[in-house]
């Protein structure tokens, strides 16, 4: 299982930490171990490390309304995603 690290940017890190959507939405997915951290040098750049189960399938997903609707209620600026995969 991949682990998979995810960087971006919110409006408001307080909030984006305190949310449950993510986990709400990422399990039913296959994402597990999701760990959540912040830029102490940028207050609004946040990622994520998280263990996939099946990538494609977390990439079409991305691509759903629900994954926007996600990103929207947790603040997250898409534009500056940035996904890792471990090599």
């Amino acid at each position: 299982m991949p682990t998979v690290m995810v960087c971006h940017n919110v409006k408001d890190t307080k909030h984006w930490l305190a949310s449950p959507v993510r986990k709400q939405v990422l399990e039913p997915v296959g994402v597990t171990n999701i760990r959540t951290f912040t830029d102490p040098q940028t207050p609004n750049r946040v990622g994520l490390v998280m263990e996939v189960a099946d990538m494609q399938k977390l990439m079409a997903f991305m691509q759903t309304k629900a994954a926007a609707d996600a990103m929207a209620s947790d603040g997250v600026l898409p534009e500056t995603m940035m996904i890792l995969v471990q090599s």
